[in-house]
Formats: C-alpha cells, structure tokens, sequence
C-alpha cells in the first residue's frame, strides 16, 4: 500500500479565510479561544489510531499555547510552519511573505526544540501570482511546501500546476506537494481533505485516494481542528455561503477521520517528501 501524507493546519475557528472579511484580526485575542483543546483531541485520536502527522502550525497559535507545540512534538508529529497569522501569500510583497516565514520558523523552533523544514501557505496562497515564492522558500532552506491546490476554486487555485510532486526551482532540492486532486469526467477536482472531505459523502474521498494511490502517488491530506468541534462561536454576521462552509456536518467529521485514518496507510509529511523528492518532476 501507498503511504499518503497525513496533515493538520492548526488554526482557530476565527482565523478562517471564510471569515476573513467578517472578523477583524485586532479582535482576535479578544474571542473564545478553541484552538488547543480542539488540537489535543486531533492528538488523542491519531494516539487511538497509531497515526503520525504533520501539523502545519500558526506561529500566531504557538506563541500564545506553547505547550500545545511540545505535545505535538512529543507525540512524533512533525512540526511545520502555516505563516504567522495566516495571512495569503499573493496579498504580501516578497518582503513581507521572507519576513513572515522567518518569525513563525524561529518562534516553532524555539518552542518545539525540533527543525521546521515544510510550510504550508494559508488558503494554499501560492499559485500563478507568486512567482517568488517558491524561491524564498528555497532561500530559506526549506525541504518542501505543500501549498499549491491544482484547481479551480473561489478562494485560491493554480490549476495549470503539476497534480503531484514537482520541483518548483531550477537547482533545488525544495519539492512542492500540492493538496490531492483527482480525475472525474474529464475534470481535475479537490479531493485533498477539509471542506470536501466533510462534506461530501465518504465514499467520495474513499474512491479519490484509492484512484491517487493506483496511480502509485500519495495523497496529501489536510483538515484542521475546529473541523471536529461542533460547539464553536456562530459568527451571526458572516455571508451564507461562508457559514454554509464552515459550519455544515461538523458533527460527522471524527467519525469519517476514523474511518479514512484506519482504511489507508498514512504518515508525517516529511516522511512521505522525502520519497517523493526522487520522483518529482
């Protein structure tokens, strides 16, 4: 069996994209705070299940619960960045995204005594308007990114990007893993987990990663924790089909982790960039 990428972005229920323009960022401190409590149970259940994960981390998240870093990283989860306070990399200047990676990269190394070499852009905010980026994160001495989506899509997408691992700067050795996609009529879908994984039936992310892993990929799979947290804030105020998104099946989600944890072969990350790195393009 193929071993996919298991991954969580650990970010608040207000700190969404879906209610970016709703929720102000000077507020944030101010708001019911869910993010560790929702992140030990995503610990608890890969402990029930034997699964080792990478979670994409706020540095915004880190330095306010740092003994919530060091119980995903005493736990054999990988540690790695999700940008400080999950700003979209194609709103930033290349100044700005080098300075944005190095504040989270020191304040996660600081706290969770481990090297962070894979980052994840917020909303997977890279694509056709940042060329820079991907030769900042090489800069950087970073391993991998997975944060390219190969898809159509409202809030982000870069669909003419590679489905699966690929090298993004000519001489170096950083891979991108972009989230999983897979073929449906002729048309390359969204099938990496998140919102699509909670709602839309299981079977559908069942038939997407076993099509990726006969093609001999893995799957790179993402949610976050308030995913699994029914009783979070409503935010009154947020467009419909914001709240739609955020807020719909969330009682279903544990259960469908369980049964997608325990029915495919999962690993950090890392891990799974490590094999890729040989076979990217």
């Amino acid at each position: 069996m193929v071993v996919n990428g298991l991954s969580v972005d650990i970010e608040d229920w207000f700190q969404v994209g879906a209610f970016e323009r709703t929720i102000r960022r000077e507020d944030w401190d101010g708001l019911v705070h869910r993010v560790e409590r929702n992140s030990d149970a995503v610990i608890d259940l890969f402990g029930r299940m034997g699964a080792r994960a990478t979670f994409f981390t706020l540095g915004w998240v880190a330095e306010r619960y740092p003994a919530l870093i060091r119980r995903i990283t005493d736990a054999g989860h990988e540690l790695a960045s999700h940008g400080w306070d999950h700003v979209r990399v194609f709103t930033m200047s290349p100044d700005q995204f080098r300075a944005d990676l190095r504040r989270t990269r020191d304040v996660l190394q600081d706290i969770g005594g481990q090297p962070v070499t894979g980052y994840r852009a917020p909303s997977f905010s890279i694509d056709k308007r940042t060329p820079w980026a991907h030769e900042i994160l090489a800069e950087e001495g970073y391993a991998y990114s997975s944060s390219v989506a190969p898809v159509v899509h409202d809030h982000y997408g870069w669909p003419e990007a590679p489905r699966f691992a690929f090298r993004p700067v000519e001489g170096s050795p950083l891979v991108e893993l972009p989230v999983t996609t897979a073929r449906l009529g002729g048309r390359i879908v969204a099938a990496g987990g998140g919102g699509f994984f909670r709602l839309f039936p299981y079977a559908f992310s069942r038939w997407a990663i076993g099509q990726v892993n006969r093609e001999h990929r893995p799957a790179i799979f993402y949610f976050h924790p308030w995913e699994i947290d029914p009783g979070q804030p409503r935010v009154a105020d947020a467009p419909l089909k914001s709240k739609l998104r955020h807020y719909a099946r969330l009682g279903a989600m544990e259960g469908k982790l369980e049964r997608v944890i325990g029915e495919f072969r999962w690993d950090r990350v890392d891990k799974v960039a490590a094999v890729e790195a040989a076979r990217a393009v």
